[in-house]
């Protein structure tokens, strides 16, 4: 069970930024191509949120995780990471 607790949120940890990094860059490199005004906010917004979700808070909720599960948890310490 703590393997695959560990492999879970290791998945949170790399997987986060890269789908958020990939989000964020197709957006900013799609926004020039369209001519809509309402379809480049919704690109904007989707950078933003590919950055703030993917960037940010995945990994720091890795770190929030894991505090948890090393010093809250019984028997959590096996979930090193």
């Amino acid at each position: 069970m703590a393997d695959t607790i560990r492999n879970l949120f290791s998945v949170i940890q790399f997987g986060g930024p890269l789908v958020g990094g990939l989000l964020a860059l197709g957006a900013a490199v799609a926004t020039p191509m369209v001519r809509r005004s309402d379809l480049k906010q919704e690109l904007k917004e989707v950078r933003n949120q590919g950055i703030v979700w993917g960037v940010i808070v995945a990994p720091l909720g890795t770190v929030i995780i894991q505090f948890l599960l090393t010093s809250v948890v019984a028997g959590g310490a096996s979930c090193a990471f």
